[in-house]
């Protein structure tokens, strides 16, 4: 009897060759960053509307402060173009077959691209409103805190939230063309002799010591923010905490540090069963597993934010003064990056942990 193969079809390079997802997600990637470098072209065209750096009302919390507004456009929209092309190219099954030095450096474009996006764009605004998110929302109704909404969320913001988007669809993009190349799963990157850090049982030991990374930090970070609540002047001076508690400052600090500890919290359970399964306490959820994106998605986001605003600390002009008078508002973030990359790294191995069969291959 006749049986019928699931299994997607390979051509004579080794490449997977089967429609779904994974194929159609670099013709997406291509529209966001085509759509991102026209907009980026028409700064250019009529001489203003660049949003980032210096043109930002928040921009010295950014890498970008120092480029003019003249040359960072032009650049902008010559490598989000080029970007367009590139996933146009690679997208789907019928995607361009390059090997050696031509396949790198379309792979090295491809990832200089999304580095820019996911982590040069974005800066410590991006950061922030998301540790304050809670008590904006929540403080809403009762008109606290005494802000205008139209000030904080501005089209600077919601630019920065779209290039972590784009970053993250051209960064699938790419990888998938990069694992079809190298003749593996465009989906999973499984392929026969593959290294064995993907496994299961080894991301299950490397992704420990990352969890526990990206927990200390935030609780090394908030410690000093809880103790300026408290009245307790750790690292800084007595004149210096009295006035962040005369204008409120203080509490904001506290929110941030909360927030810190809250996701180092939720970053254990990375590496804790309750991270796999609802624990009992959690009505109509409790032994339920876990959805794998559930887990994955909000901390890969948490990660680029972490170490996007990390980075963007180190451009900034008063860094080296504060750092000079050994202040605690600065060094404990000076982590930020490490903290970033360690909560990604974690949630790479629990994603490799849990993903099982791979439904494409």
């Amino acid at each position: 009897m006749a049986t019928t193969s699931t299994s997607p079809q390979r051509d004579d390079a080794g490449t997977v060759a089967r429609g779904g997802w994974t194929d159609r997600i670099g013709y997406l990637a291509a529209g966001c960053t085509a759509l991102f470098g026209l907009l980026a072209s028409a700064w250019v065209i009529i001489g203003h509307g660049y949003p980032f750096g210096a043109a930002d009302p928040d921009g010295e919390g950014s890498l970008l402060w120092r480029v003019p507004a003249g040359v960072a456009a032009p650049v902008f929209a010559l490598l989000l173009l080029g970007a367009a092309v590139t996933a146009l190219a690679i997208a789907g099954p019928h995607a361009v077959r390059l090997r050696g030095a031509p396949r790198i450096a379309l792979l090295g474009y491809g990832w200089l691209v999304v580095t820019g996006l996911l982590l040069v764009v974005p800066d410590v605004q991006v950061l922030t409103y998301a540790g304050y998110a809670p008590m904006l929302i929540g403080g809403l109704p009762f008109g606290w805190p005494p802000v205008d909404y139209s000030e904080l969320f501005t089209w600077a913001l919601g630019y920065k939230v779209f290039s972590i988007v784009t970053g993250l669809l051209l960064a699938r993009a790419v990888l998938s063309w990069q694992f079809r190349t190298a003749g593996a799963c465009p989906s999973c990157g499984r392929r026969a002799g593959a290294a064995t850090w993907t496994s299961a049982e080894s991301a299950t030991r490397w992704g420990r010591w990352a969890a526990y990374t990206a927990v200390v930090i935030p609780v090394l970070y908030a410690g000093t923010r809880f103790a300026w609540g408290l009245g307790i002047p750790l690292g800084i001076t007595e004149e210096f905490l009295d006035e962040m508690h005369d204008s409120g400052l203080v509490w904001a600090g506290v929110g941030l540090g909360a927030f810190g500890v809250v996701g180092a919290i939720a970053t254990l359970g990375l590496v804790q069963r309750w991270g796999e399964r609802f624990p009992r306490w959690m009505v109509g959820l409790a032994g339920r597993r876990v959805p794998i994106k559930l887990a994955v998605i909000p901390a890969s986001l948490v990660a680029i934010a972490i170490t996007a605003g990390g980075l963007a600390l180190y451009g900034q002009p008063e860094l080296s003064e504060e750092l000079g008078g050994g202040s605690l508002t600065v060094i404990p973030m000076l982590l930020w990056p490490l903290w970033g990359f360690a909560l990604g790294a974690a949630t790479l191995a629990y994603h490799l942990r849990r993903r099982g069969a791979c439904g494409y291959c």
